[in-house]
């Protein structure tokens, strides 16, 4: 049976659930997403690609910078949605707003919760090096991703996957959960149950300065460091004064003093083992493959990171 639907989402990552839902029988009354912001250079605007794809659709958009305004209630309470998904939105729903789904407001976060709640679950899981991770689909309460669990699915987690990959790994796991879900609980099938709160922990946002590279730390760690910043905001260090961006690395069985140089294929000794660089971007430059970059001999063996 066909629902009436208002998405809220803003990143490539909610896009899946989106298309699924366009997809569906179900009716979307509404989409919203964050506003438009400045490009890094210029003046110019960049949509979210929620919007992106909406408009694409026909689909009508909303992208109010302030959520929690009457204009924005009252249009939530005129148009009466059966559900409220909410996918990535990046803003707090303001709890007045909680009841006016008939079926709650309903999201799909990336983690298993109360395992990282909060922005940044997917970083934070490989950065962790946890084996695990998935999606959680629960009823949003007024605490910060505390709601009642309808449904969860885990996955592994390979050492050597970025979050860019096991973003669009779970973005279209939470696509394929979401309309299961709501056949359920439109059936009454339904059954919620409560996190153990005395487990949880949060994906705070990931700062610039947290990708700093600390090479005492053992190679394992570095590479989760680096894979769970990729591509955003990125895994660095510093050489001579000039930055240095590490887009891929791998782990090699070697050993030395820790910051090392070891060879001439930008091997560097780590607290434990080492790390060799595969893809690097200097600052001001464009991202390259090890064996390019190193044609202009800007780091050498038996030199230390400094």
């Amino acid at each position: 049976m066909s629902k009436k639907i208002v998405f809220m989402g803003t990143p490539e990552f909610s896009v899946p659930t989106l298309e699924s839902l366009v997809n569906s029988d179900h009716q979307i009354l509404s989409v919203y997403s964050q506003p438009a912001r400045k490009a890094k250079r210029g003046q110019k605007l960049n949509s979210s690609s929620v919007e992106i794809y909406a408009k694409a659709k026909s689909l009508s958009i909303r992208t109010p910078s302030n959520l929690d305004t009457d204009e924005e209630y009252n249009f939530l309470k005129k148009i009466e949605p059966d559900f409220v998904i909410v996918v990535a939105y990046g803003k707090i729903i303001p709890k007045r707003f909680l009841n006016l789904s008939k079926h709650g407001f309903i999201n799909v976060h990336a983690s298993l919760l109360p395992k990282w709640r909060g922005a940044a679950p997917i970083q934070r899981s490989i950065m962790n090096m946890d084996s695990e991770t998935g999606i959680s689909i629960m009823k949003i309460v007024e605490d910060l991703d505390a709601g009642p669990i309808l449904q969860q699915s885990s996955i592994k987690i390979n050492e050597n996957i970025d979050s860019l990959t096991l973003s669009k790994v779970l973005s279209q796991l939470g696509a394929k959960l979401i309309l299961d879900v709501i056949k359920k609980i439109e059936k009454g099938e339904a059954k919620f149950r409560e996190q153990n709160h005395s487990q949880k922990t949060y994906a705070k946002k990931i700062s610039k300065e947290e990708g700093q590279i600390q090479w005492n730390e053992s190679a394992r760690k570095i590479l989760a460091k680096i894979n769970g910043l990729n591509p955003n905001p990125g895994a660095w260090f510093v050489h001579k004064k000039q930055r240095y961006k590490v887009w891929k690395a791998q782990i090699k069985n070697k050993n030395g003093s820790v910051a090392k140089i070891l060879d001439n294929d930008l091997t560097i000794a780590c607290g434990n083992q080492a790390i060799k660089i595969l893809e690097i971007q200097r600052e001001g430059k464009s991202r390259q493959k090890t064996e390019q970059f190193l044609r202009g001999n800007m780091i050498k063996k038996g030199e230390s990171i400094s």
